[in-house]
């Protein structure tokens, strides 16, 4: 069963407090999605690091409920890094 967007912003807000997401439908299929998270704790950190809380704070769901998830992370003053 395909995931709502509100979910998974849900999600990453519950696993990293401090972020800021921005998520997109990409199919209009609820299975397809990108998501933007900005967040100060990324400060100092790898991007696989970033990508690697992300998925952490997803529970387990990529691959499952969540089929695709094209992922930019970012510090607050760096914009968008991918």
């Amino acid at each position: 069963m395909p995931m709502a967007a509100t979910e998974i912003e849900a999600l990453i807000v519950a696993g990293i407090p401090d972020a800021r997401v921005e998520i997109t439908d990409l199919a209009g299929d609820g299975d397809h999605y990108a998501a933007r998270v900005v967040a100060e704790s990324f400060r100092g950190i790898t991007r696989v690091e970033r990508t690697r809380r992300v998925y952490a704070a997803l529970g387990g769901r990529m691959g499952g409920e969540l089929h695709a998830l094209q992922l930019t992370t970012a510090t607050p003053e760096q914009g968008v890094t991918r």
